[in-house]
Parts: structure tokens; sequence; C-alpha cells
């Protein structure tokens, strides 16, 4: 048997594809032959992307989406049911994590405002990828959670709880669409070099005394590192896996 990668004739939504990740991951499945629709909350930085990923001969379209906000979630899924007929593949990246303390002092804004986009916004994507997977006859989710969803990480309290949610939302979706051919599964990045992650890895002190020495490999990743995963879970290659936690850390959870 050979292994199945290529993504040619699928199309694809990637959230929060912008910079760091999303982008890695959406360039990726461009370059295995998928056609990319790639979002975030603004038009800010998705042009580029969009330029890059047509400029290396592959296909994709920007369009604003906030994942805290329904009707634009209903917009994009409208539109690409409209103008494609189906959806083969859903990377649900985009997340925030503008609070970085103790989670005593964590105000309800705070709660509310992460826990709108990281797990309300990704059980709603999921809810219409779905949907629309469904009509088609198969489909492949990919949720992009954190080892933080395993074991909370210092001063991340609150979005470390948003994606054990997603951890659980992924599985209970897997277990409910199995029957209709949709496959969901989650990534588990380790700490990654990107600008989401900025304020620890730019941290030398914060880096040298508590991060690497919990990572093995002694690093942080490179938002590229990520891809092979998702790459497998999107493709035919991971038939066979549904309801799955993929890590990615270098070793942090060993």
């Amino acid at each position: 048997m050979i292994v199945d990668f290529s993504l040619k004739g699928k199309i694809a939504v990637v959230t929060g594809a912008s910079r760091g990740i999303g982008e890695s991951i959406a360039k990726t499945l461009a370059e295995y032959g998928a056609e990319v629709i790639i979002t975030n909350k603004t038009m800010e930085g998705l042009p580029k992307v969009e330029e890059a990923i047509r400029a290396a001969g592959g296909k994709a379209v920007a369009r604003a989406c906030h994942n805290g906000v329904l009707s634009d979630i209903e917009d994009l899924f409208k539109y690409i049911e409209t103008t494609y007929g189906r959806l083969d593949i859903l990377v649900n990246n985009a997340a925030m994590n503008f609070y970085f303390g103790n989670i005593i002092d964590a105000t309800e804004e705070v709660w509310d405002k992460t826990m709108e986009v990281n797990l309300k916004g990704t059980f709603l994507m999921c809810r219409n990828g779905a949907r629309l997977m469904i009509k088609n006859g198969s489909g492949s989710i990919i949720n992009v959670a954190s080892i933080n969803g395993i074991k909370p990480a210092l001063m991340q309290g609150v979005y470390s709880v948003t994606k054990a949610g997603v951890i659980a939302l992924t599985k209970s979706f897997a277990k409910e669409l199995a029957s209709s051919n949709v496959r969901v599964n989650a990534l588990l990045p380790g700490l990654t070099d990107t600008k989401f992650a900025a304020v620890m890895v730019n941290n030398e002190e914060l880096m040298e005394q508590y991060l690497l020495p919990m990572i093995p490999l002694h690093r942080a990743a490179k938002p590229d590192e990520m891809c092979g995963a998702v790459l497998y879970l999107a493709s035919d290659a991971s038939s066979y896996t549904t309801g799955s936690t993929i890590v990615v850390d270098g070793g942090a959870l060993a």
C-alpha cells in the first residue's frame, strides 16, 4: 500500500492563517494540492499569504472571518457552499491568549473573550463545517489545541482551560461524526516561536530558567514543524484516525 498524502482537488479552510502556525499550515496544504481558503478576524496579513501561495503555484483565497462572531462564521460557510459546493478539510487554528498572568487575577472579561474565540469559536466552526462535510459524505477537521490542554502552563491558566475544552470538543465531535465518515482530530503544539508566543520566547530569563529545561529537545519549535502532523490528519493517510490528539512538543510531555 502506498501512503497517500496528496490533497489534490480538496477544498480546505485554515483559520488564523495570517501568520505563524496557521500560515505554515495553509502553505503546506496548498503545496500538496488543496485549494485553501485562508481566514483571520480581519484581512490584515492575509493578502501576503495568499500571494505567496499563488506565487508557489498553489490556490488560495483570503476571507475575513472573526472566530468569535457567529454571523462571520455563517457567512464564511455560505460562501464555501455556494462557491465550491463542499468542504474537505477544516483546520481550526485561530486562537487568542492576550492575558499572561496569575489565574486568580484574571478578570471576567479575560475569561469571556478567551472562551469566546478559543472554545466557542472552535465549536461553531466545527459544527458548521461538519454540516457541510456530512452533505459531501466525508471530511477531516483538525483542531489546533495545545499541550497546555493536558498540562496547564504557568501564567496561562485561562488559555489552558480553553485548550482542554478543545481537546474534549474534538473527541465529542469525532464520536458523533464517525458514522458520517467525517474525522476529527487535534494537534497539540508545544512552545512554538511565533508572535503569539513572543511574550515567552523573547524572555531570555524565562526561557533559560523555566521553559527550556522542560523540553528535552531544548528549543522552541518552528511553525513549519507542525505541518507534518496536520498533513497526515488532512490526507487519506490518516483514514483510520479520529478522536486522536497528536502531540508535537519536543518531548515536553514525555
